[in-house]
């Protein structure tokens, strides 16, 4: 079979190597970021299949990645929904008090992780204070503490 390469203004369609992408000016389509070929609202969409620790590595990449991504409350406000199930109150609170949901999210977002895990009975079994992993503590305020104190008393 012939090896036929067919043109468009933006691509190379060869059998062998697939679609190429070629940026007008004659630049190396690797040097390019999907971010810098792509309508920004594409990358939005990209960035908002990653959860929150990948979100945070991602904008740390490049400063066209960091840009996008901290621009964007879109991106922020659904992983904040998420935690607002679990802390409602700081989360409204924060809201109320006109914090963007970046500010809200980082606020926020450990505490929602302490309170899930010891809701589910992660720290259950714990027999003294040397048992529990420092990573399983934060500041809470009463009313968590007894939402986690009667779900560990319906066990």
């Amino acid at each position: 079979m012939q090896n036929v390469c067919k043109r468009s203004k933006s691509a190379i369609f060869s059998p062998k190597r697939g679609a190429t992408l070629m940026i007008p000016g004659g630049q190396d389509p690797l040097q390019q970021s999907f971010t810098e070929t792509l309508p920004t609202e594409m990358s939005v969409r990209i960035f908002s299949e990653l959860d929150v620790r990948r979100l945070c590595r991602a904008s740390l990449t490049c400063r066209h990645w960091n840009d996008i991504i901290e621009g964007s409350d879109q991106l922020w406000r659904s992983h904040c929904l998420s935690v607002l199930a679990i802390c409602r109150r700081e989360v409204d609170g924060d809201r109320l008090a006109g914090c963007s949901w970046k500010v809200t999210l980082v606020r926020n977002y450990r505490k929602g992780c302490v309170k899930r895990r010891w809701l589910k009975g992660r720290y259950s079994n714990i027999r003294s204070a040397d048992d529990i992993p420092s990573n399983s503590m934060c500041p809470l305020d009463v009313e968590t503490w007894g939402e986690i104190l009667e779900a560990e008393l319906d066990r």
